[in-house]
């Protein structure tokens, strides 16, 4: 995506955030209406979700690894993966306070 590991969690979350809002945010419940078709949509939804993880998290780490950056690639993943997980722990800790009621 970017060589900014910060852009590129806050591009992961942001992803994330659309997501859980369009399911939430649904007039009424799939699953009770047509259980098969949420089924089949929870996939949709997963595998989409897995490619553009792959793409963000991915994409500038493999290009910079085959450009023979193979240290600077390393370092953007694991920067980006720390960023990532920075945010989930972030929202963890907000979860399990009393920060939000």
């Amino acid at each position: 995506m970017t060589k900014n590991p910060i852009l590129n969690g806050l591009a992961a979350t942001a992803y994330i955030f659309l997501i859980t809002s369009i399911l939430f945010l649904g007039n009424q419940p799939i699953e009770r209406k047509h259980p098969f078709l949420a089924l089949i949509l929870f996939i949709f939804v997963f595998t989409l979700s897995a490619a553009v993880m792959g793409h963000i998290f991915g994409y500038t780490p493999f290009q910079l690894y085959f450009d023979g950056k193979k240290k600077e690639a390393v370092k953007l993943f694991m920067q980006t993966t720390m960023v990532f997980g920075i945010i989930a722990g972030l929202l963890a800790g907000l979860l399990f306070s009393d920060i939000i009621s």
